[in-house]
């Protein structure tokens, strides 16, 4: 499995127009071969030994993949091109997003099965 990472760095004021743009998305990716999860995380930080840890201006939006390959076809696709017209306004940005792209080795899930303990 691959996992797509973009870390995007949204400006101060525009977080909640940054959210909405998501919530009213063309939902193509899902429809894509390969295409397996899409979530989208949003910044935030806790107190906890003394100070404050995971502070971040990063929303990073996760999309996971069968392969590398279908990844690079959805990126290629007439449907990514849909997804991705109806740019956002430059000042929603507080830099250039971070691509990062993983393949995962490892993977655990919490199972309430008995079965899966052994």
């Amino acid at each position: 499995m691959i996992v797509v990472s973009n870390r995007i760095p949204v400006a101060p004021g525009h977080e909640t127009e940054f959210e909405k743009r998501f919530e009213g998305r063309a939902r193509l990716v899902e429809k894509h071969p390969g295409f397996l999860r899409f979530q989208i995380l949003r910044p935030t930080s806790v107190n906890m030994h003394g100070g404050t840890m995971g502070e971040s201006p990063y929303y990073v939006v996760l999309t996971f993949w069968e392969t590398k390959e279908a990844f690079v076809s959805w990126t290629e696709s007439a449907s990514f091109r849909e997804a991705h017209s109806n740019r956002p306004p430059k000042e929603m940005f507080a830099g250039p997003n971070v691509f990062e792209m993983h393949e995962v080795i490892q993977q655990v899930i919490k199972s309430d099965d008995p079965a899966d303990q052994k």
